[in-house]
């Protein structure tokens, strides 16, 4: 007959082991449900904090991040860009709403391959926005980091069976000072709305019996 005693240290042995692996199986959901909730708000923040088309940086996330930039790289020449693609409206009008998005979403990955490492964001619509480190403020420099940017932009966008072809007016200037960003932006805003007027009259130009929206 098994002593009462030895029974009853068993049968409290295997509901501690029971208790044990039942804390373990909560204990394990706690830490599932910790990473999940964790996710879920990193996924909320960068959906806060970005395009959902492109997946750039948005308005507020890029002045919130040039901000920390510059106050960073407080002595580094850096250099503030401003982009609008031209006539994008006749890409919607012409191939439709999904190749518009198409074409921003290619515009978004060459601007972002020729910044490298340097911040750009989608601001809106089809305005994009950068902040890049450069070797110098050099007029001749910027000159030909712009025609680098032009060409990039302007190297035909597959869309299924055809291609198609789109400028953009961009316009560089050197932020002096942390504080200039503002000033910066105004003054790339600016030179790129004269480029837009200058070359507005050849797109159109071009436009006529072409099976590209603009050519570079």
């Amino acid at each position: 007959m098994p002593d009462p005693m030895t029974f009853a240290s068993g049968v409290s042995a295997a509901g501690a082991l029971v208790s044990a692996w039942q804390l373990r199986r909560r204990a394990l959901r706690a830490e599932a449900e910790i990473d999940l909730l964790q996710a879920e708000l990193a996924a909320e923040r960068h959906a806060a904090s970005h395009d959902p088309l492109t997946g750039l940086p948005n308005r507020r996330a890029f002045y919130r991040l040039a901000g920390t930039l510059l106050t960073s790289s407080a002595g580094t020449p850096l250099i503030a860009v401003v982009l609008d693609l031209d006539d994008f409206k006749l890409v919607n009008d012409r191939y439709g709403h999904a190749a518009g998005d198409q074409v921003l979403i290619s515009v978004a990955q060459r601007l972002a391959a020729f910044a490298g490492d340097n911040l750009v964001a989608r601001l809106g619509g089809d305005e994009f926005a950068g902040l890049l480190v450069s070797p110098t403020v050099d007029r001749r420099w910027i000159e030909r980091a712009t025609r680098r940017l032009c060409e990039a932009l302007a190297a035909p966008i597959s869309l299924g069976t055809r291609s198609v072809q789109v400028t953009a007016s961009v316009g560089l200037a050197p932020v002096h000072h942390p504080t200039q960003l503002a000033e910066a932006l105004c003054r790339a805003d600016a030179a790129m709305y004269e480029a837009k007027s200058v070359g507005s009259a050849r797109a159109a130009r071009q436009l006529v019996d072409t099976p590209y929206l603009a050519e570079c």
